[in-house]
């Protein structure tokens, strides 16, 4: 009788000696990506890490805490070699600009708290690095993302990382199943970030202590008028600040120092009903007002969905899910109701004030870890 000489199934996922699966690991810098690459290369993988330079270095090499440019490329590097494997740079300054910062702009101006940490995910580090992790001949990718990927009776599902405090599917639903089939996501377990900063010590690595990433990488010290007046010049011409009926109450310097639901800084005070801004009108220079009512809605157009559910998307009339419109909320209860495979209305159990078109509404399973997609919020037709 012959001898079953299959090799045991190893900790990425496949049949075979550690030694012989290559895995790339896109590495930013952080303490993060590089416990992913050491613990892998530890473990006896053939590891390869690629770091995407994404916006001009020679501007970023004097701040700290962002990723993808300047000192966090060479903090990448170094953590390559101390671990003794390949690392590579690609320039994607180009494709980051025309996929990422200018519809950040275009987001923010219509009234979006923006979130390009999606777009960057699945247009550029999911699409483009993937495209070149498997140009490598590498058996998948593995990324510093606190998310899991667990296999189901159907193939990979996505869940909600062990850490909520550290949780980024709301960042990441746009992941295709065929992604996701390719993708590893080492970290998603840990209880904690001192979880990570331990390994991270234990491997020895430079950046064990590196502090976190706060802002978005392109937007020096959290200050997005300065980005947003050079990339929309028109967003810093002055006009009117107006109500819903179009009264004009005051006079503003610029669309792009106002966000959907602030109610200080307006300079209109005096009046019997605090005011909050519900939209921003770039064309007509317009940031128009009105009561705190106006902020809450319950009724949610969704276009541009990725389903990640076991059936087609619109096979049912009603999907009874909970969702999130902000990265900062926890899932609330809601219904949606398909419209096409990519399209759908979502009534929300509870409306929610700050509901903006530009961000994204997640689904995640009621009561479960599982996300099961999401698409990006709009005005509705």
């Amino acid at each position: 009788m012959a001898r079953d000489t299959a090799h045991p199934i190893n900790s990425l996922g496949f049949a075979k000696p550690e030694a012989e699966t290559r895995v790339v690991v896109a590495m930013s810098g952080g303490v993060d990506s590089s416990v992913v690459a050491a613990q892998l290369a530890e473990e006896g993988y053939d590891v390869v890490g690629v770091t995407l330079q994404l916006y001009d270095h020679g501007a970023a090499l004097a701040k700290k805490g962002a990723c993808c440019a300047g000192l966090d490329i060479h903090d990448a590097r170094r953590v390559a070699e101390e671990m003794g494997f390949p690392h590579y740079v690609l320039d994607y300054e180009n494709v980051f600009k025309e996929a990422v910062i200018d519809e950040f702009a275009d987001s923010y101006l219509a009234g979006a708290t923006p979130v390009p940490c999606i777009r960057c995910n699945e247009r550029v580090k999911f699409k483009d690095l993937l495209g070149t992790a498997r140009d490598l001949d590498a058996d998948c990718m593995a990324t510093g993302h606190y998310i899991q990927r667990k296999v189901g009776a159907r193939g990979p599902e996505l869940h909600s990382a062990a850490d909520a405090n550290r949780d980024q599917s709301y960042f990441l639903f746009s992941t295709t199943a065929e992604q996701l089939d390719y993708l590893r996501f080492p970290l998603g377990h840990l209880p904690s970030k001192d979880a990570t900063r331990a390994l991270a010590a234990k491997y020895g690595l430079s950046v064990a202590d590196k502090p976190d990433s706060q802002d978005i990488c392109f937007v020096p010290n959290g200050n997005y008028a300065s980005v947003i007046e050079k990339l929309r010049p028109g967003a810093a011409e002055p006009g009117d600040i107006v109500d819903h009926e179009g009264r004009v109450l005051g006079q503003h310097e610029g669309v792009l120092h106002y966000t959907v639901g602030q109610r200080r800084g307006l300079g209109i005070g005096g009046l019997e009903t605090p005011l909050y801004v519900v939209k921003l009108d770039v064309e007509a220079r317009q940031v128009i007002v009105g009561p705190k009512a106006m902020l809450s809605t319950a009724i949610v157009p969704v276009r541009e969905i990725n389903w990640l559910g076991d059936d087609a998307f619109d096979a049912v009339a009603e999907r009874h899910v909970s969702v999130k419109v902000r990265s900062t909320r926890a899932p609330r209860e809601a219904v949606i109701r398909p419209l096409s495979p990519i399209t759908a209305e979502v009534e929300l159990h509870a409306p929610e004030e700050g509901v903006a078109p530009g961000q994204a509404c997640v689904f995640y399973e009621t009561g479960g870890s599982r996300i099961l997609g999401g698409g990006w919020i709009w005005r509705g037709d």
